[in-house]
């Protein structure tokens, strides 16, 4: 049986995406001496955050800055920099990712320009994935992060709109796709890029007349308080129940001019905490200011007339739609794995049970954010392709799923939005004093997978232990954060398929 202590049997492992969770997976995974290789479509890291990103998969707007403050946003092995401000700018995200791949080494060990258009589970496990430049390449273990926030969902209303429309996911600025000066703007929508977006197109430079209609409205949370980022601390603690500690937020929202009702927009059709709040501190004084008009949820289109469902209309030129995205695998055949409605069971967001050599990373709305939640995700990852960390039996799996999502969504709003939510303070917690622990007694009384040389990839065994050497017989597989990066490996090694 392969051991942790045994590098030549550690399992060839292909990353799919080199956004944020592309990066940090690639980054433990070398930390842990198993032998990888990171696929990206486009020429540069970053994923969501490269704006401008060649394979369309950046949302990003030319005046984006973080909702979350840089305290929360931060990895834990890579603090950001000091100078940053509170809310940084996209340029400067990207910057730091830039930084967080070089600093790695991660850089060397992604193929560029060369995505993954099919993925196919071989018979006896293993992968076959076809490439964009390298044709048919074969490994052992496979990890999905492809993000999703890429593949922009449409709403659907009754009727026909002949003016034109973009989804939030192609807005750049005010002249990019489209040119938003002396228009009739409707947005549709009320999460934060909507908010974004409405401001943007209200300033009265522009002269539009906006107008922001939602279906569910929403609770309205102002980014900076007394000055200082807002979310600085907030925080939810794993040994009080969460919905006591929702309670209290519900009750102390009051003090925050989060109620959406206050500005104009329609009463919000859950509590505090029943759906993603939207952070905004603009917003709010454009409705004040009258440079926004509110509406509830559109009823039907008819021409460039819109109907809403409190029986006024108007007429408009442009409709945005910031409706959310759809969670896709287009390397996968959707037969073999989808998620419909936005749905998908992961086994702590990671396993699909009954699938011992595919993982995911990064499928989740984490609050406050993504960043850190990736980070526990990919020590887990790492353990258990070294073969320290072995999940539980596939009932227990489907057990806990169905617990965590009771957990984390049990009171949610049901939207596609909200399917993966999941609180990263409780996560992070859970894995690192629970499931990793638990996991990790498990492996040592069980036989874990044999994932090395699944895939028929003789070679990977000598990757493995050039890798291992590199940075020592044990690695980093402790999950200790300062452990220096393996020297890259050739991303060939896993090599074409012959």
């Amino acid at each position: 049986m392969a051991t942790a202590t045994s590098p030549a049997a550690r399992p060839t492992t292909a990353v799919i995406g080199a956004g944020i969770s592309g990066l940090t997976v690639s980054k433990m995974l070398g930390d842990y001496g198993v032998p990888f290789t990171c696929f990206e479509a486009s020429d540069r890291v970053g994923g969501n955050w490269a704006f401008g990103n060649p394979n369309g998969h950046s949302s990003a707007y030319r005046s984006l800055h973080i909702d979350t403050s840089k305290h929360q946003l931060s990895f834990r092995d890579y603090p950001m920099p000091e100078h940053y401000p509170d809310f940084p700018h996209h340029t400067l995200i990207k910057d730091y990712l830039d930084d967080y791949a070089d600093a790695f080494g991660i850089r060397e060990r992604i193929e560029f320009e060369n995505g993954v258009v099919r993925a196919e589970r071989l018979p006896d496990g293993g992968w076959e994935l076809e490439t964009e430049r390298t044709g048919v390449r074969r490994f052992d273990l496979l990890v999905v992060a492809n993000g999703h926030h890429w593949d922009p969902r449409m709403a659907d209303f009754p009727g026909e709109f002949t003016g034109e429309s973009i989804h939030s996911h192609h807005y750049v600025d005010p002249w990019q796709p489209l040119h938003l000066m002396d228009k009739r703007i409707l947005v549709v929508g009320l999460g934060n890029s909507a908010a974004d977006i409405t401001v943007e197109l209200s300033s009265r430079i522009l002269r539009n007349e906006v107008t922001l209609s939602t279906r569910s409205s929403a609770w309205i949370v102002p980014k900076l308080m007394y000055g200082k980022a807002a979310d600085m601390n907030y925080r939810t603690y794993p040994h009080v129940p969460l919905a006591w500690q929702r309670k209290v937020a519900q009750w102390g929202q009051r003090f925050t001019g989060s109620d959406p009702r206050l500005y104009g927009l329609p009463a919000p059709n859950h509590r505090f905490f029943e759906a993603h709040p939207t952070q905004s501190t603009e917003l709010p004084l454009r409705l004040k200011s009258g440079d926004v008009t509110a509406k509830g949820n559109v009823a039907r289109l008819d021409g460039e007339t819109v109907h809403f469902e409190d029986g006024t209309s108007g007429g408009f030129d442009v409709i945005v739609y910031a409706t959310g995205y759809n969670l896709t695998f287009p390397f996968f055949d959707p037969e073999f794995l989808s998620a419909p409605e936005n749905r998908i069971d992961l086994y702590k967001r990671i396993f699909k049970p009954g699938l011992d050599d595919l993982m995911f990373a990064g499928f989740a709305q984490a609050t406050p954010t993504l960043f850190p939640f990736v980070e526990a995700q990919a020590r887990l990852i790492a353990a258990y392709a070294v073969g320290q960390y072995l999940p539980p039996p596939v009932e227990q799996m489907h057990h806990t799923i169905r617990a965590d999502d009771e957990l984390y969504m049990g009171h949610m709003l049901d939207r596609p939005r909200h399917t993966h939510q999941l609180d990263y303070f409780l996560y992070e917690h859970d894995l690192r004093t629970r499931e990793i622990p638990r996991g990790r007694r498990r492996a040592r009384r069980q036989s874990t997978p044999q994932l090395a040389g699944r895939a028929g990839t003789p070679a990977g065994a000598a990757v493995g232990a050039a890798v291992g050497d590199a940075v020592g017989a044990e690695g980093t597989a402790g999950g200790s954060a300062e452990g220096a990066p393996a020297e890259a490996v050739p991303a060939a090694s896993a090599g074409p398929v012959r």
